[in-house]
């Protein structure tokens, strides 16, 4: 008998786990919300990414820079409190991460941040800086192209997702996509638009602020 409550307890709790479905976080702004979906193909960024938005390590950083069309990157430690025009994006918590390269980056994935190839050849992550892609609409004929630029092969599905949502492949299998915007790709669209500094930093600064919520 008490084997069989244990078992039925377990049940319940595996239940519980499959019915929780894959770990989300809001990302709150003046702006509004934007809700990512961690994917549990990238482990070790999903778990980094929930450990620093639970020790608050998010809340009060900027999107210190912002590109139209293409993204808005933030997380890096030194933007709390910068004063205008500080150069920003070098920061980080002190660790870097091993890439999980394989995701491809439609409008709205939630990708790691990197120092180049140069300087960076294993592709190891930020340790705390994302990006969120705006991108721009793709046709086949760009998709092919692209293909032929990174030597890579999109399946037929992996390019129709390129053509509904669009997106900015250039940067497939060479960062870490960690998660995809499920709510709130509006938000992303009008940070987009702010008026910027020559370095891409926004006039006006966008605090951030990072919870988990499953």
């Amino acid at each position: 008998m008490k084997k069989l409550i244990i078992a039925f307890a377990f049940g319940l709790l595996l239940a519980a786990c499959q019915e929780k479905g894959p770990m989300r976080a809001v990302i709150s702004t003046e702006y509004g919300d934007i809700t990512i979906e961690l994917l549990d193909s990238t482990p070790v960024h999903r778990d980094n990414f929930v450990k620093l938005a639970k020790e608050g390590f998010y809340d009060d950083l900027l999107f210190h820079r912002v590109i139209t069309g293409f993204m808005i990157q933030g997380g890096d430690p030194d933007s709390k409190n910068a004063a205008p025009g500080q150069p920003l994006g070098q920061g980080g918590p002190g660790y870097t991460l091993d890439a999980e390269i394989g995701a491809y980056h439609y409008q709205g994935a939630v990708a790691a941040a990197r120092l180049g190839d140069a300087q960076n050849p294993e592709r190891q992550s930020s340790g705390s800086q994302f990006y969120i892609v705006e991108g721009q609409p793709m046709t086949e004929q760009v998709l092919n192209q692209i293909e032929q630029q990174l030597g890579i092969s999109y399946s037929p599905e992996v390019k129709q997702q390129y053509i509904e949502k669009g997106g900015y492949p250039p940067l497939d299998g060479q960062y870490t996509v960690f998660g995809y915007v499920v709510e709130g790709m509006d938000v992303v669209k009008e940070i987009t638009k702010v008026q910027k500094d020559p370095m891409n930093r926004p006039n006006d600064d966008i605090k951030m602020s990072v919870k988990i919520i499953n």
